[in-house]
């Protein structure tokens, strides 16, 4: 289970998705996710999976390692398709005891399974073909704007990149802890609840440990390095528009207007 999530994990390859630059991918990401919710119809969602299927065969990324990161949420799935099924009032599907299924509530259950779907693919997929320094570059670069108004964009984008950094870091963390335990004797999956919740006792408290240790690493590597905060700081690499990234803007335009234009006729 573990393993199975592949949010915050880069995925090194060559691809056009690889190229772009971050500030692109981050509004991609967000016309996207914003997509999803203006959908009422299921032709909206066949341009959603025409335009994700055309991502991720530019991404170059394996199919099997994107869809890898759907296991660790399947029970939150498979929950929010019950709950909407049996709970949304409507035309009698099916009828039994106390328990009626609607037309409209397996509607709105696929609409839902398909929404949680594409964000959690369409937001790996952001991750997977971006580091987190260039994330950081592009997100501080789009808030930049905001630095009017004295918000702390650096900083917000500084502790962003770290988050995303340490996700795969901690999850090999605790998947070595759970190893370790179990070959100590400790049992995760057998008994009831509450006990399987105490069981987790033992991976918490040095994975909280280990966390903290890592944390004041970090912090003595940065002060050793006189990290005083975004204020003069220049780049390496300055972010720098080329033709591929018009040309996905375009591209992102286009998709905007076709989702408007479903949005309005169906």
């Amino acid at each position: 289970m573990i393993r199975d999530i592949t949010l915050g994990q880069y995925y090194p390859t060559d691809s056009v998705l690889h190229r772009l630059d971050p500030r692109v991918k981050l509004f991609g990401t967000l016309i996207y996710v914003i997509s999803l919710f203006l959908f009422q119809s299921f032709t909206g969602y066949i341009v959603a999976t025409i335009f994700l299927v055309s991502m991720i065969a530019l991404s170059h990324v394996p199919v099997k390692f994107i869809f890898r990161g759907l296991r660790a949420v399947l029970f939150i799935l498979v929950f929010t398709a019950v709950l909407n099924a049996f709970l949304t009032p409507g035309r009698t599907l099916v009828s039994f005891w106390k328990i009626t299924i609607t037309i409209e509530g397996v509607r709105l259950a696929a609409f839902m399974i398909l929404r949680l779907v594409y964000l959690i693919i369409g937001s790996s997929l952001m991750t997977l073909t971006t580091t987190p320094s260039n994330l950081t570059d592009g997100l501080e670069r789009s808030l930049g704007w905001l630095k009017i108004f004295r918000f702390p964009v650096h900083e917000i984008a500084m502790m962003m990149s770290i988050a995303l950094t340490f996700i795969p870091v901690l999850l090999e963390e605790t998947d070595r802890i759970i190893k370790a335990q179990q070959a100590r004797g400790a049992d995760f999956e057998s008994g009831s609840i509450i006990r399987r919740a105490k069981s987790l006792v033992p991976i918490l408290v040095p994975l909280f440990v280990s966390a903290f240790r890592r944390a004041n690493d970090l912090a003595i590597a940065m002060e050793s390095r006189c990290y005083h905060g975004g204020e003069g700081r220049t780049k390496m690499r300055p972010l720098k528009y080329m033709l591929r990234d018009y040309v996905a803007y375009t591209v992102l335009i286009l998709y905007l207007a076709a989702v408007i234009v479903i949005g309005i006729l169906f």
